[in-house]
């Protein structure tokens, strides 16, 4: 956080001393009490504080409250601003903070490719840029304002992604960021225990539109069935579209399997770049295009970011390809589960073509709430569009899944398992060096992720 005086702050959020200095400097800054980790920190807040011993370690604070305190309920080395509505203040803080800084910000959204794509466009500028960035797949609301406060005096671009768990989720990170480049990466059908129905879903994504400043740049699939119904025609700014589609900007002319990666074409202006990119399947192409077109509109040369781009390093349990059990290969895709990535990791498993028979180990999708059963039947057609040679499919709502692909027509050995360990001694026996299996589950699945790692092992 670039550092404020009291005095400072004051000025800005029309507040008045009760205690304390204008003199004492301000380095952090918090909404909840649990966000305060350090000394001297800034914290808003509407409810009454009792307890000021559980803050002792962390004194000074400056306190922004509503509430006028008797003085004797103040330690000392508090510093008290009184204001009439401690969230107006709050957010005239934030949005003061973020108008000190004319840099280029990303914001990213979308039902998967999010955290790869943020973390390509990062690297790309990390080579002669100060970036900041949200961390890993830390993206909840409750992280904004710490994201935010992430920007300095020295950043030079800053990098941040938006999940969507209800709607209003892109507005609220809009209000924090002011995003100058947006990015939806797709669209599939996800959260939906919030956002209600898909339609709600798609509304809660096209979110973005409203968010990015007027003169900005907004980044879509262009082949994303459920993006193109987003109304993109209220964005006034410079809308950029990737894919395949000869209407894309960045387009998609050819591409290929490589040894760990994907190599392909993209024409842009009527020239054409080649770029590989770490990382199998072809959801990768669109998560590097997304991410070119991105660094491109900051002033980075399509030719110089494919090359950034070769030493790019992808997250481990993102579709990782490792030795397994009896000489099998894993196809390790524990990150995440919806619908649209266990397409994209079936294409994987069927194009790659390294072994022959192919076992699919699939899980839960969660974040569903009322709507779980028609989307993991959605998930059973998606299996048996694709195929597989054998189907796994471990907890009560993935048996689904199975139900749903054999009533399609699915014709191959089909097993519905509660846990792991029957899944696990299945495979060790079936499982040999002619086959890979593909385990699709979420991070958050321990079974999934225990039995991605006890597979990963070289056992007879």
């Amino acid at each position: 956080m670039k550092v404020h005086s009291v005095g400072d702050i004051r000025e800005i959020i029309s507040g008045e001393l009760v205690q304390g200095s204008d003199e004492t400097e301000v380095y952090y800054g918090a909404y909840r009490l649990k966000q305060i980790k350090n000394k001297n920190t800034i914290l808003f807040t509407n409810k009454r504080i009792i307890n000021w011993k559980s803050l002792k370690r962390f004194f000074p604070i400056v306190l922004v409250t509503e509430w006028k305190y008797n003085p004797e309920e103040i330690p000392d080395n508090i510093t008290v601003i009184y204001v009439l509505n401690s969230d107006e203040a709050y957010w005239k803080f934030i949005h003061h903070y973020r108008n000190l800084f004319d840099i280029p910000v990303v914001a990213i959204t979308g039902t998967a490719g999010k955290t790869t794509t943020k973390e390509m466009i990062k690297h790309i500028l990390s080579f002669d840029r100060k970036v900041t960035a949200t961390n890993l797949t830390s993206n909840s609301r409750t992280a904004f304002l710490q994201y935010l406060l992430n920007i300095e005096e020295y950043t030079e671009a800053a990098v941040f992604e938006t999940a969507v768990g209800a709607p209003g989720d892109v507005l609220t990170a809009g209000e924090y960021f002011k995003p100058t480049i947006g990015i939806i990466t797709n669209v599939g059908a996800h959260h939906l225990n919030y956002c209600k129905t898909l339609e709600g879903y798609i509304g809660a994504k096209g979110e973005m539109v409203e968010v990015i400043d007027p003169s900005g740049v907004l980044i879509i699939n262009g082949d994303d069935l459920n993006t193109k119904k987003i109304d993109v025609k209220k964005f006034p700014g410079k809308i950029i579209r990737i894919g395949r589609n000869n209407y894309c900007q960045f387009k998609v002319t050819n591409s290929q399997y490589s040894v760990d990666g994907m190599q392909f074409s993209v024409q842009y202006k009527k020239r054409n770049y080649q770029v590989f990119v770490p990382g199998l399947g072809e959801h990768q192409i669109y998560n590097a295009l997304c991410a070119l077109a991105a660094v491109n509109e900051m002033g980075v040369s399509i030719p110089e970011a494919a090359k950034r781009l070769k030493t790019f390093k992808k997250y481990n349990k993102q579709l990782q390809i490792v030795d397994g059990v009896n000489g099998s290969l894993i196809l390790d895709d524990t990150w995440s589960i919806t619908t649209t990535s266990l397409e994209a990791a079936l294409r994987v498993l069927n194009e790659v073509k390294l072994k022959k028979k192919r076992i699919a180990v699939i899980g839960t999708i969660t974040d569903l709430g009322s709507w779980g059963y028609v989307i993991h039947k959605e998930a059973g057609k998606v299996v048996f569009q694709h195929g597989v040679d054998v189907l796994i499919t471990i907890g009560l709502h993935a048996k689904i899944i199975a139900d749903q692909a054999v009533k399609l027509g699915l014709d191959c050995p089909v097993y519905k398992f509660n846990n792991s360990t029957l899944a696990y001694n299945l495979l060790k026996e079936i499982a040999d060096d002619n086959t890979m299996i593909l385990i699709k589950g979420d991070m958050y699945s321990k079974s999934l992720g225990e039995l991605a790692i006890k597979l990963r092992k070289k056992l007879t």
